[in-house]
């Protein structure tokens, strides 16, 4: 028995899914046997796709470029948060030193 490697879909293609369903009014069930793909997966992209509509993160990897460069910042922004702590701890033992 040989084991099935786990595909991987991009942002593009999750959206094109989730659109083909609401905007041709195909069911879910129909669209996942005519393009191989679980229900559960899609399930999850359309729940994705209605959270990020509403302008709430969501859960797992944004599917928007809004959504993905949000992520993006607020990654950036935490680091950002850490070097200045960092710089803060560094400046006060120093200045201790100093005296």
């Amino acid at each position: 028995m040989s084991k099935r490697e786990r595909r991987t879909f991009n942002a593009e293609f999750k959206l094109q899914v989730v659109q083909m369903i609401r905007e041709q009014g195909l069911s879910v069930g129909d669209v996942c046997r005519d393009m191989k793909l679980g229900e559960t997966a899609v399930r999850r992209w359309m729940a994705q796709a209605d959270e990020e509509a509403a302008g709430r993160p969501g859960i797992g990897k944004p599917l928007t470029a809004e959504q993905q460069r949000i992520r993006q910042l607020e990654a950036e922004n935490k680091q950002l948060r850490g070097d200045v702590d960092i710089l803060k701890k560094a400046s006060a033992f120093f200045a201790r030193e100093l005296r």
